[in-house]
């Protein structure tokens, strides 16, 4: 199900229509319906990069001893 999701950065409002769990991960990392700054928002955005590295290279790693099939 869709969700109306409201970002305020700097002074400014952005409405994005989001999933509920994206809307749940979002809200680990970014204050929802809170005035934040840019400084806010990007270091939100690096939390959210470096966990997703993280898993890419724990599925990297389960990949690599699945055996080829072949």
């Amino acid at each position: 199900m869709s969700k109306k999701l409201t970002f305020h950065i700097n002074n400014m409002a952005y409405t994005l229509s989001v999933d509920n769990n994206v809307q749940k991960e979002l809200a680990k990392y970014t204050p929802i319906n809170k005035d934040m700054d840019t400084k806010d928002l990007l270091v939100a955005y690096v939390r959210l990069a470096q966990n997703h590295s993280i898993l890419l290279n724990e599925i990297q790693k389960i990949s690599q001893k699945i055996p080829d099939i072949k």
